[in-house]
């Protein structure tokens, strides 16, 4: 197979009249992959060392992931062909998975207990090894299996973070008591717990106590909890499996109006690197059953999204880089490796479903942004959901989530705190916007143009009311100067020295492309001697030689209004120039300001508010 371009089965646009792709084209593709890592890795496989910008967790790290994420894609495509393994994989990966639990050995793995990164990867080793026991753990020798045991059991007792890891315990702890080993009904009860605990509403989870809605809902929470449930060797309570199957299913009926029609996921949240893996909660909910889309609307999503990033060139040379599209390093939170962007193999799961599955068989079905467009209210992230037919964008306005807990003081975050993320922009991830906000914002400036932040915001609610779905929140707008924050990038804003400015409440009413933005500015009096504050609203980031339009206007008059646009320079990873547009004015305490915010493709007219 050429190393530099993926080898593709012709397009069948009878069964595949959105994406032309089928399962051959998922095969190609993992098989590609796949089959690009191996000239990086270690002698005898147990690190996949690739290139790129380390992790916070160092080289050995690295390896690890390298390997247990890779490995979790060719365990997905072997065990979907019923342990047809033409390329050798599992043979392969077995090589590195006895160097690696080899305590002489010099490609030794750190353990679980040596080092926490290596708790997330035990999990990935540990479910390929359960759906591929047959032709891979079943034929190797009880020395070799004790030795891989061994390594695995450093899991048993840990502690894990009150997020999504604690999946990785259950995983892991679920393949030792399979095998009779050492493992803890304690740890995997808590974990159990812990997961509970993360619940929200209409099928949502929270990855933590704070308000961290993203991606890890769907790849993570959803993913793993009936996976498990179908492999656990005492079968969990079936209420509760019960009660994930519905979460799952009303999950998705969202979901599905986070992908654009060309099938880019909106981008919000970290780990965006994870790329297809978008994907997963699509997989398990044709897997499971747990869910009412249709089959071919679900292979039309997780075909889109493959086949976007395909065609945008994230596998260009055969391998996933640190980036979106193509490599974009600066994306990457602290914790992410060069081995890190595999956990894309997640987006593969639905290998796991044979050739005559419905999910392969059925003629594809439109999502929202195809045909008809359509609006919804999503109260756990406190999101309004908008996807737009004629442009093809799926967009979110942002009044529930910032990764932070109501009343924090820190900068935003600027995956998570924005007023607004859609499938065709990004925010400015570097530069000058991470200290004053200017993208889908709402700021005050003071005399020397520092805009303030409104992480830990109150949440005021999501509504919608046919036509239009309105949500707002409230809060202290601050100043911040971080700039003494050195510590690691897990997705939040930073901490520092505080100043107040005055309260913000921002309600947004959404049609289509075509959100007013109404603001009030609260009575807190104006320092200086000033009668008025200088606000400051900021439009969608958009590429300047390509993509949708953004604008910008007020609707009422205030003293000093003025607009313009930023241009920010190359800040995002969509490859351009980013330009954001904004308006300006002097608002008095107590008084409103109301704001035309668009983004699209085709013109309309600004409505006419009355205040």
């Amino acid at each position: 197979m050429n190393a530099s371009a993926v080898q593709l089965p012709p397009e069948d646009r009878g069964l595949s009249p959105y994406t032309g792709w089928t399962r051959a084209h998922w095969v190609a593709v993992a098989e590609h992959l796949l089959l690009s890592v191996r000239p990086y890795a270690s002698p005898r496989h147990a690190r996949i060392e690739l290139p790129g910008p380390a992790g916070s967790s160092g080289p050995d790290s690295d390896g690890l992931e390298g390997f247990a994420r890779t490995f979790l894609l060719a365990g997905f495509l072997v065990a979907g062909h019923g342990g047809d393994d033409p390329h050798g994989f599992l043979e392969w990966y077995r090589s590195g998975l006895l160097a690696g639990t080899d305590p002489d050995s010099a490609e030794r793995w750190p353990r679980p207990d040596e080092l926490d990164q290596a708790k997330v990867e035990a999990a990935s080793i540990a479910l390929v090894l359960m759906l591929t026991r047959p032709w891979l753990w079943d034929r190797m020798r009880a020395q070799e299996r004790g030795r891989v045991l061994d390594w695995m059991s450093a899991v048993v007792g840990e502690a894990y973070p009150p997020i999504n890891w604690v999946w990785f315990q259950v995983v892991a702890e679920e393949f030792l008591r399979s095998e009779k080993s050492r493992w803890s009904r304690a740890d995997i009860d808590r974990s159990l717990a812990v997961h509970a605990g993360l619940a929200r509403t209409e099928g949502w989870y929270s990855d933590g106590p704070e308000r961290s809605y993203d991606y890890y809902c769907g790849w993570a929470l959803h993913f793993y909890p009936l996976v498990w449930a179908s492999l656990a060797t005492e079968r969990p309570d079936r209420e509760l499996v019960e009660g994930w199957r519905r979460d799952l299913s009303r999950f998705l009926d969202d979901y599905v109006g986070l992908i654009g029609a060309d099938g880019s996921p909106v981008l919000q949240g970290r780990s965006l690197i994870y790329r297809m893996a978008a994907a997963a909660p699509l997989w398990v909910g044709a897997w499971s059953g747990a869910t009412t889309l249709a089959p071919g609307r679900i292979r039309r999503a997780a075909s889109g999204i493959l086949r976007h990033f395909h065609d945008h060139g994230a596998l260009d040379d055969g391998l996933l880089p640190l980036g979106w599209h193509g490599a974009w390093p600066a994306m990457k939170q602290s914790y992410s490796g060069a081995g890190s962007p595999y956990w894309a193999a997640k987006g593969f799961f639905g290998l796991l479903l044979p050739e005559d599955h419905p999910v392969w068989t059925a003629r594809e079905e439109s999502l929202p942004a195809d045909a008809g467009g359509e609006q919804r209210t999503v109260r756990a992230p406190g999101w309004i959901l908008s996807t737009t037919s004629g442009d093809g964008i799926a967009r979110i306005l942002n009044h529930g989530t910032d990764h932070a807990h109501e009343g924090d003081v820190r900068t935003d975050s600027p995956l998570y705190a924005r007023l607004g993320y859609s499938s065709a922009t990004v925010p400015p991830l570097v530069g000058s916007t991470l200290d004053a906000p200017l993208d889908n914002s709402v700021a005050v400036l003071d005399p020397d143009g520092a805009a303030t932040h409104r992480t830990g915001f109150t949440a005021l609610g999501v509504f919608h009311g046919g036509a239009v779905s309105t949500a707002g929140s409230r809060w202290r707008a601050h100043w911040i100067d971080a700039s003494a924050d050195t510590g690691r990038d897990h997705g939040s804003g930073r901490r520092g020295t505080a100043l107040p400015g005055p309260a913000l409440e921002v309600w947004s009413a959404v049609r289509g492309a075509d959100e007013v933005r109404l603001v009030r500015v609260g009575d807190e009096p104006v320092p200086d001697g000033r009668r008025r504050w200088r606000l400051r609203v900021g439009g969608w980031p958009v590429l300047r030689e390509r993509g949708p339009e953004s604008a910008v206007e007020a609707l009422t008059s205030h003293a000093g209004l003025v607009s313009g646009t930023e241009h920010l320079g190359d800040v995002g990873p969509l490859a351009g120039e980013t330009a954001v547009p904004w308006v300006c004015a002097d608002v008095a305490p107590g008084e409103v300001m109301a704001c035309l915010v668009r983004l699209g493709t085709e013109a309309a007219t600004a409505p006419r508010p009355r205040v």
